[in-house]
């Protein structure tokens, strides 16, 4: 019984370092963010007190960043591209689980093999080829998401999909439907928790993406919330009071959301598991 209390303790505040080592970076750009260029200059990790707190920075940012715009940028997006993940994932991954060929298998270990490949290795022939299609611009940018996104959506779909009984679909087949209607009718209400989960999961990376945009996006008016914080960085100077400000109200949203529904990542991962 000792050395079970004593390993609990040990494990305990090896998460309360863990915890420490992953909040510490947030903690520092948030108490950054209300204070002058010559405080953070002079001690980043103080606290800012009466004399050094400022809150000016915010509406500044607020307005460098033409927050509203680059925010309706980012909105649809990132909207879009986990909509269309989420279609073609599903219909993929349904299409790969009920047809048992040797072709289905093939494009699954395609697809599985995919997620090896380094964004970097495809990044300038992926640019190219795109600017070859004059594709280089929103609807260029949601179509690469949905390339990108499609792997990992359709390996998460293909577990949970096996576990949906193959009755439901041959008995709405008896009902006169067709294959998409049984799928939009049947399978697709029944994968709502893991719907979320890979709507969450695609929606994190695509609104924190800032290389992607960068090499895509390069007209005045169509950057988002990412692309325009780097405006604070030139290369003679480094506004990090308005940056950390504007860090701030670039993550606020994708906080806020990823707080409300992160419990839907761990319910859709563990049914996924034990279903039966």
């Amino acid at each position: 019984m000792a050395k079970r209390n004593i390993g609990h303790i040990l494990l305990t505040i090896f998460g309360f370092i863990l915890v420490a080592i992953f909040a510490a970076p947030v903690l520092i750009l948030l108490i950054n963010s209300f204070k002058s260029l010559k405080n953070i200059y002079l001690n980043v990790l103080s606290i800012p007190n009466g004399d050094t707190f400022i809150i000016s920075n915010y509406p500044e940012a607020f307005e460098r960043l033409d927050f509203l715009k680059s925010f309706s940028n980012s909105l649809v997006i990132t909207v879009l591209s986990t909509a269309f993940i989420l279609i073609f994932s599903s219909m993929a991954a349904w299409v790969l689980v009920r047809a048992k060929t040797k072709i289905s298998k093939v494009i699954f270990m395609i697809l599985a093999c995919s997620m090896l490949i380094p964004f970097q290795c495809v990044m300038l022939p992926l640019v190219k080829f795109m600017d070859t299609l004059h594709m280089m611009n929103r609807p260029g940018l949601v179509f690469m998401y949905i390339g990108f996104g499609t792997s990992l959506s359709v390996m998460l779909f293909h577990g949970y999909i096996k576990h949906i009984p193959l009755e439901l679909e041959e008995a709405a087949k008896i009902d006169g439907c067709n294959m998409f209607q049984t799928f939009f009718r049947i399978v697709f209400p029944m994968l709502k928790t893991i719907l979320v989960t890979v709507a969450i999961l695609n929606i994190m990376w695509i609104w924190n993406d800032f290389l992607l945009p960068s090499l895509v996006i390069n007209k005045t008016g169509w950057q988002t919330l990412p692309l325009k914080t780097f405006l604070f960085f030139g290369q003679f100077s480094k506004k990090w009071d308005l940056a950390t400000a504007g860090l701030v109200l670039c993550m606020l949203p994708i906080v806020v959301f990823y707080m409300t529904c992160q419990k839907h990542i761990i319910k859709g991962v563990t049914d996924g598991a034990v279903k039966s």
